[in-house]
C-alpha cells in the first residue's frame, strides 16, 4: 500500500474507529441491537486512500461515484455476493463505478482473514446501524458517514477534500436556535421528529435541491398566514390555487405501505425541488403546500434593510462571523437573509451552484438573521 498513501487517512481513521465505537456503545446501552460490527483502524485507513485514488481515476472518461460500506457479507440483507471477491484498489473501485452510481448501492468490503487483505464481496443496499461507509462525491472529495439506528439516516462525520480535512461539529446543534433541519443533518434530531416527518422532509428538500445544480431557494412560512405576501413583488406569476398538497397528503399517511409511500414522497419532494431551479424563490408553509414559485422577493415596506447576518458552520475549528449580507453570496442569499429579517416566523433554504447550501433563521436570542451554512451535512 506504499504506493497509495494519502496523508490524511491515518489520523482521520483513527478519529472515526473512536467516535464510532463511541456512537455504538451508546445505542446498545439504548437497548439497540442491529449495530455493526466495529470497524478497524487500519481497515478504515486503507479504505479512504484506495478510494482517494480511485476518485481520481477515469473509465471510459467518467470518474467514480461509488460509495464503500465496511461490513461483512453475513450481515448484509439479500447482497449480491461477487464470485470471485475482488481485490480493494483504485482500479477495481474504478471499474465498478457505473453500477453502483444509484444513490442507495454499497460496494462491501471485509477481510479476508485468510489472505489478511481487504476485498469487495458485492453489493448491498441495506446496511446495518453505525457501519462505517465511505462515499466518493466528485475527484479529490471523499465523506465518511455512517446510518443511524433511530432514523435510517445517515450522518456525515468528516468530509475530505484533497488535503482538506473538516470534522463535523456534534456541538453544532447547540448554537442558539439551531433550526430543526440542521438537528436532524448532525443526528441529534429526535426519533419522533423523524416519525413526524418535519425534519425528514425539509432535510430531504435540501439534498434534492442540492442535486440538481442550479442552485435555489425554498423559502418556509407559517401556515395560515398571508403575511409573507408582503415581502414578494406582486403579482405572483406562478401561484398555486388551491395550493398544492401531494407533500402534505403523503404525510397524513405514511403508515401505509413504507416502500411504496417512500418512493411516492421522494417523486413528490423532488419536483419541489426542481421548481427551485427557476429564476425566483419557492415558496412552501410549515405544513409541506406548495403556494407559489418562481417569486421575487421585495423588502417589506415596513422594515428596514438587514445590515447583518450571523454565521456559523457545524465544522470543527470554524469561527462563527458577523457579516454584511452581500458577503455571503449572490442575490439568492440576500433575498433570502432580507426575507427572513421581515419574515421572522420563516426560514429560508439557498442552494448555490457551486454547492454550497445555507439555512436562514432568525435568531430571537442574538436578535438577527442567523445563516447556517451545512453543505458538508449534505454530501
Amino acid at each position: 500500500m506504499t504506493e497509495l498513501l494519502y496523508p490524511p487517512a491515518r489520523g482521520v481513521a483513527a478519529r472515526v474507529h473512536a467516535q464510532m465505537a463511541n456512537q455504538a456503545r451508546l445505542a446498545r446501552e439504548r437497548g439497540e441491537t442491529d449495530i455493526a460490527l466495529e470497524g478497524e483502524i487500519d481497515a478504515i485507513e486503507s479504505i479512504i486512500e484506495v478510494a482517494f485514488w480511485a476518485s481520481l481515476r477515469r473509465e471510459e472518461l467518467y470518474t467514480p461515484t461509488i460509495s464503500l460500506a465496511f461490513v461483512s457479507p453475513d450481515r448484509a440483507f439479500r447482497p449480491l455476493r461477487f464470485e470471485p471477491r475482488l481485490p480493494l484498489t483504485p482500479e477495481a473501485l474504478a471499474k465498478l463505478g457505473p453500477a453502483v452510481k444509484s444513490a442507495g448501492i454499497h460496494l462491501g468490503v471485509w477481510r479476508d482473514r485468510r489472505e489478511d487483505a481487504l476485498e469487495v464481496w458485492g453489493i448491498t443496499r441495506a446496511l446495518p446501524a453505525f457501519c462505517f461507509v465511505l462515499e466518493v462525491v466528485a475527484p479529490g472529495l471523499l465523506v465518511v458517514k455512517y446510518p443511524h439506528a433511530a432514523s435510517g439516516k445517515f450522518v456525515n462525520l468528516v468530509v475530505l477534500e484533497g488535503d482538506q480535512v473538516k470534522f463535523v461539529d456534534e456541538q453544532g446543534a447547540n448554537v442558539p436556535d439551531c433550526p430543526d433541519v440542521v438537528s436532524a443533518l448532525l443526528g441529534f434530531e429526535s426519533p419522533m421528529a423523524w416519525a413526524t416527518g418535519r425534519a425528514n422532509v425539509f432535510v430531504r428538500l435540501a439534498v434534492s435541491m442540492r442535486a440538481h445544480g442550479r442552485g435555489g431557494a425554498l423559502l418556509v412560512v407559517s401556515a395560515g398566514s398571508e403575511r409573507w405576501r408582503q415581502s414578494i413583488v406582486q403579482p405572483i406569476r406562478y401561484s398555486m390555487t388551491p395550493p398544492f398538497g401531494e407533500i402534505a397528503e403523503l404525510m397524513q399517511r405514511q403508515q401505509l405501505d413504507q416502500r411504496q409511500w417512500q418512493e411516492e414522497l421522494s417523486q413528490a419532494i423532488d419536483a419541489v425541488a426542481g421548481l427551485t431551479a427557476v429564476d425566483g424563490a419557492t415558496v412552501m408553509n410549515d405544513r409541506y403546500e406548495l403556494l407559489a414559485f418562481a417569486v421575487k422577493i421585495a423588502r417589506h415596506e415596513d422594515s428596514g434593510r438587514v445590515q447583518e447576518v450571523r454565521v456559523t458552520e457545524p465544522v470543527e475549528g470554524s469561527a462563527a462571523l458577523t457579516l454584511h449580507p452581500s458577503q455571503l453570496g449572490g442575490t439568492r442569499h440576500l433575498s433570502a437573509a432580507q426575507f427572513v429579517y421581515d419574515q421572522r416566523d420563516a426560514s429560508a433554504l439557498v442552494a448555490s451552484q457551486d454547492g454550497r447550501f445555507t439555512v436562514f433563521q432568525w435568531s430571537a436570542c442574538e436578535e438577527m438573521v442567523h445563516a447556517h451554512r451545512v453543505e458538508a451535512l449534505l454530501l
